[in-house]
């Protein structure tokens, strides 16, 4: 989609007006207004249209000079109008111009007063919401859809504050390509994307100034991963750990911002085999490791003045005659030995071979992995949130209000030596599942993990869940969500320059 910013509005086509909930037109649309005889000001007298956050109506053919259709779209309350917001009026105007089936539109921006954004914000922010939500993957169809919505080529949006708008739009586009990486990544079927096919994806980073690796299974053997290799070993498809490194500051501080990201391209659960239903969507358990990648795209993009680095375990958990068996017992690159338990719960056993490599080569500021993890965060928080297990109060603090900020919301869940302790096997170092299956797996999931990241600061973001929309929404079509890209953005930006 092609958006621009200019100061006036063009002839003809749609028009888009935003009116907040008192139902007073800005500047633009009293303009409108008048030069429609006062059409715009009749519907907002309807007493069905409330101008509710997100609510729709429209005119259509209301002369001859003027505008062929022009939209309404209700803002809510000024007072509770924030990017977050403003971003899903944009996506609920475009789901509407898609299934009207039109090509473009103008949106004239009037801010509302006593709105929480600026001008230039709230103009942006509309515009990022289009983008997310204009998103499709249609990349296997093989025959056009014209009963369904159709893609949107262009928008123009108007206001007072164009070169302000612009910049602001330097980081939203920025965040809009990052998020659209992963859903692209997410949506693949998993035949087309494995370990070595998601690595080369990664590489396309390397134009945007990203130092791109893929280690390969000489590589990892060479470094002592055993639990990732153990992982990847039922697959004829090999495993990889994708490295990425963006360095946009120009000092080191106190050392990277390390993100850490599960990357199971398939997860058939290998010996331990999941149910049928249960497979459909397991080629989303990559969704940590896509958003690790959109997120560091994001911040090159826009070239952030911030030094990350990303570490994805790349593999396929499948049963042969080579999988990894229950019983087993593994050493890890730290040195460190786990039992397996459970060969479906193979998501922790390739971060914790990662989060040591992130915290043992890089010697990180501070580790966020995330990873599409457990049932048992699922029942604890439903759509509503992720959970956040964190062994530091400030980074729990800002990773907290960036998920407020962009819609992508963090529980806090307990890290206790209550959970270390049923993590002791008689035959190894650790067990990697907690003794009772249906007890507080995801805490026992995060004790695993915290005895590999060195005593670095550290969160673990439980996202399971959260990587498909099965119902559209304002930001979303039905499909791969992008999720946690923003939330790492946003993360990440409000650092931008502490370090």
């Amino acid at each position: 989609m092609d958006i621009t910013y200019q100061a006036k509005s063009g002839a003809g086509g749609v028009a888009v007006v935003f009116v907040a909930e008192d139902k007073k037109l800005g500047a633009q649309g009293k303009a409108l207004d008048a030069q429609l005889d006062g059409a715009i000001a009749r519907a907002l007298a309807a007493p069905a249209f409330k101008a509710r956050r997100e609510q729709v109506i429209e005119l259509v053919a209301l002369a001859g000079n003027g505008p062929k259709r022009v939209v309404i779209v209700g803002l809510g309350a000024p007072k509770e109008l924030t990017e977050q917001k403003a971003r899903s009026v944009g996506g609920a105007l475009t789901a509407h111009l898609m299934a009207a089936h039109e090509s473009s539109a103008n949106l004239l921006v009037d801010l509302p007063k006593g709105a929480r954004v600026s001008d230039a914000e709230l103009a942006a922010n509309l515009a990022l919401g289009a983008r997310l939500r204009s998103y499709q993957f249609g990349k296997y169809r093989t025959k056009p859809r014209p009963d369904k919505p159709q893609p949107i080529s262009a928008l123009t949006v108007v206001t007072t504050r164009v070169a302000e708008a612009k910049r602001v739009d330097e980081r939203l586009g920025a965040l809009a390509e990052g998020v659209l990486f992963a859903r692209d990544l997410v949506n693949e079927p998993p035949n087309a994307l494995y370990p070595e096919v998601f690595a080369e994806r990664a590489k396309a980073l390397g134009k945007l100034g990203v130092k791109v690796e893929a280690l390969d299974v000489p590589a990892m053997t060479k470094l002592g991963m055993g639990a990732i290799l153990a992982v990847g070993g039922g697959s004829a498809r090999p495993p990889r750990l994708l490295v990425l490194q963006y360095n946009g500051a120009k000092s080191k501080g106190d050392g990277p911002i390390a993100l850490v990201g599960k990357g199971v391209c398939f997860d058939a659960g290998g010996l331990c085999l999941k149910k049928p239903s249960g497979m459909i969507t397991m080629k989303g358990d990559m969704a940590g490791g896509a958003a690790v990648v959109g997120a560091i795209h994001a911040l090159a993009k826009r070239r952030a003045k911030v030094n990350v680095v990303g570490v994805v375990g790349l593999v396929e958990n499948l049963p042969s005659s080579t999988a990894y068996k229950p019983g087993d017992v593994v050493k890890t690159m730290s040195g460190q030995t786990i039992e397996v338990i459970d060969t479906d719960a193979e998501g922790r056993m390739v971060l914790v071979d990662a989060l040591y490599y992130a915290a043992s080569r890089f010697k990180p500021a501070c580790i966020v992995d995330l990873a599409t993890l457990t049932y048992a965060v699922m029942a604890a928080v439903g759509g509503a949130y992720s959970g956040i297990f964190c062994n530091n109060e400030r980074l729990t603090k800002d990773l907290t209000a960036a998920g407020e900020a962009t819609g992508e919301r963090l529980w806090r869940l307990p890290l206790d030596g209550f959970y270390d302790e049923n993590l002791e096997s008689p035959i190894a170092d650790l067990r990697h599942h907690g003794s009772d299956s249906d007890s507080a797996d995801a805490a026992h999931a995060a004790a695993l993990l915290k005895h590999f990241v060195e005593d670095r600061p550290w969160a673990h973001l439980d996202i399971a869940s959260k990587e498909f929309a099965h119902k559209e929404n304002a930001l979303t079509p039905v499909g791969a969500t992008g999720y946690a890209v923003a939330l790492l953005e946003s993360f990440i930006s409000a650092r931008e320059g502490r370090h």
